[in-house]
Parts: structure tokens; sequence; C-alpha cells
């Protein structure tokens, strides 16, 4: 009784339209397996030499930072003459008084800025022709990786008890790779923040203009991102080599997790 009741709570699939539904899905694995098998023999090696090669390039190994530098065209405006020498006093013994009776904060007035003098005020060339270089190297990393982690893990067979380290090979190799995914989308949001940094510190620049120490901030800035830059090719490279050797070391164990021999003796 009570299993036939658990067999009618079992709601029951129409098997209309199944057939063209499996044979869509054995194409997609089969495309997958195709794709990731050419990616790991031959798009990862080649790949790694590219960036190998890339890492040499002069715009990369420039000795001298100042190289990179961006000049900030923005002058420092003439100095505000007070025509009678009482209006200041009463300006600093006024804001004395707001200060001790503790009714506002000291802030210091900046420049007001409705427009740049020289239009827009333009990003670091330099930096922006290397940023769109490295940009679609981390794209192209992000997705083959996200390729060959799903025909890894259609690979993983169904769970059982025992002979489950080909398994566990397996697991270690798709946690390897959403590793990689999730170093390289954060090399894209290093870029954004660099951005974002700099456009604050240039808009102070322009608020406070005789403050020299913005303005070293931005060349400390671009100086930083050269080389981070740099770094991001290099582990780049290094992911692609770490993937390919590990994968090629386990092949066997990923694409044929539990041995016939095993499977026989359940």
């Amino acid at each position: 009784m009570e299993a036939s009741w658990l067999a009618g709570s079992i709601p029951r699939c129409s098997c209309e339209g199944g057939g063209g539904a499996r044979s869509k899905v054995d194409a997609f694995r089969e495309r997958i397996t195709g794709e990731a098998e050419e990616l790991v023999a031959s798009f990862f090696p080649n790949k790694l030499l590219e960036l190998d090669h890339f890492l040499k390039d002069p715009g990369l190994n420039i000795c001298e930072l100042k190289e990179i530098h961006s000049e900030i065209n923005l002058t420092v405006p003439d100095p505000i003459i007070l025509s009678n020498l009482h209006d200041g006093l009463e300006a600093q013994n006024a804001k004395k008084r707001k200060m001790e009776d503790g009714s506002g904060e000291d802030k210091v007035a900046g420049t007001k800025v409705f427009v740049m003098p020289g239009g827009m005020m333009k990003s670091n060339a330099k930096l922006v022709d290397l940023i769109e270089k490295v940009k679609p190297e981390i794209r192209t990393l992000i997705e083959k990786c996200n390729t060959v982690k799903m025909w890894v893990q259609l690979l993983i067979p169904r769970i059982e008890d025992g002979n489950n380290f080909g398994v566990s090979i397996q697991e270690e190799t798709v946690a390897e790779l959403r590793t990689v995914e999730g170093e390289a989308a954060s090399y894209l949001d290093q870029i954004s923040r660099y951005y974002i940094t700099r456009a604050k510190l240039v808009s102070k620049i322009a608020k406070y203009p005789h403050v020299e120490d913005y303005r070293r901030t931005v060349t400390e800035i671009d100086e930083k991102e050269y080389i981070s830059l740099k770094i991001i090719v290099s582990e780049l490279r290094n992911q692609y080599v770490t993937l390919h050797d590990m994968i090629l070391k386990n092949i066997d164990k990923i694409k044929k997790p539990r041995s016939s021999n095993a499977e026989a003796l359940y």
C-alpha cells in the first residue's frame, strides 16, 4: 500500500517531443566536448606562447616610468587679493566663532569649476591603449575556462560509494577553473577602480589646483596601474600554463574517473 502511494505521488513526464530534446542535449554535450578538447590541446599552449611574447613587448618593458606620465593641463589660478584687510580678518573671526559654538565644520572651500579650460580632461592615453589590449585577453580566459569547466562537469559520473578518486580529481579541476575565472573577473574590477580613482583625483585637482600632492598622486596611480597591467598579463600566461599542465597530467582520470575493473566489482 505504501509503495503504491509513493509510486502514485511521483509525477510522470510526458514523452512527447522528448526524443528531440534528448538529441539536442546530446549534440550540445558533443559540441562542448569538441571545443574543450581543442582548447586544452591547442588553444591553451598557443595562447600562453602568445602572452609570453606580449610580455616582451616594449610597451610593457618601460624602464623609466616617467614615460607613461600624462600631463594635467590645469593651471593654478591667480591668488585672490582682498580689497580690505579687515574683510579677511572678519571672515576668519566669524569662522573661529562658528567652530567654538560647534555649529559648523572646518571645511575649506575650493575653486568652483564650471568648465575645463582645455575642454575635456583626457585620460592617460598610453595606459588606455595598454588596457584595451589586456581586457580582451582577460575576457578570453574567462570564456575559455567556462567552456572547459562545463566539459569536466559533464564528465562527472553519478554519485556512488567508493572508487571516487577519479571523481575527486575532476572536482579539483573544476575548482581550479572556477578560481581562475574569479581571479580574471577581479582584474576587470581592478581596471574599473583605476578609472574611478583617477577621475576623483583629477576632480580634486580641478577644485584645488594649488595642491601639488593631488597632482603627484595621479602620477603615482598611473605608475601603479602600469605595473599592475604587466602583472596581469604575466598572471594570465601563468594561468594558461597551470591549467594546461594540470589537465594534461590528469586527462585519463578526467575523461574516465572510474575504471571498468572497479565497476565490475559492484
